[in-house]
């Protein structure tokens, strides 16, 4: 098994790329500590290396965010070792029946119409960028009185130090171009 890595513009993060699918359709899963991680044996592996400060799980890549004090020269071959060790199990990544991520607010009228074209061009357009650089950025809510966009920012993307020029130069100039209602763009904490 051979397993690529790719750097991401976060220091503290490497995105691992094992060749085979990860979290597939039902992810991802963002595990910002070992406690989150019950529902998967890989999250739980990852954890058990010391450094290990976040797990998240895309479609086909694990980005792994280590402690700041801690160099790659010591995480690395652990994590390379856990997830191959994983793999060579056969044993899924995630338990069955894990929830994965969702939104859970409801929008009626106009303003389910701004948050559904909001989400498309977060899925067509942001999603796909940021997940090359091991991420992930997710609506949260959409506040109609004051035109605020809440994402979530996972995996490389939090906690890294250009997340908030993302957020502010890139996706909120895009949203507030194409979807006039929105005024601000913020992470959701």
């Amino acid at each position: 098994m051979f397993i690529q890595t790719e750097a991401t513009p976060n220091p503290d993060t490497i995105k691992f790329l094992p060749g085979q699918p990860v979290a597939g359709d039902r992810g991802p899963f963002d595990f910002p500590d070992a406690a989150s991680a019950r529902m998967s044996l890989l999250a739980r592996a990852l954890f058990q290396v010391d450094g290990v400060e976040r797990v998240f799980l895309g479609s086909d890549f694990v980005s792994i965010n280590k402690a700041s004090a801690k160099d790659w020269r010591h995480v690395k071959p652990m994590v390379l070792a856990a997830i191959m060790d994983h793999y060579m199990s056969g044993l899924p990544v995630v338990e069955e029946g894990a929830p994965g991520l969702s939104d859970e607010t409801e929008y009626e009228g106009e303003t389910a119409e701004i948050v559904n074209e909001i989400k498309e061009l977060i899925e067509t357009r942001v999603r796909p960028a940021v997940a090359q650089d091991g991420g992930d950025i997710t609506f949260q809510r959409f506040d109609p009185e004051t035109g605020i966009v809440h994402l979530s920012m996972r995996g490389a993307c939090a906690g890294c130090p250009s997340s908030t020029m993302t957020l502010k130069q890139g996706i909120e100039n895009m949203l507030r171009t194409y979807v006039p209602e929105v005024t601000a763009v913020e992470a959701a904490l």
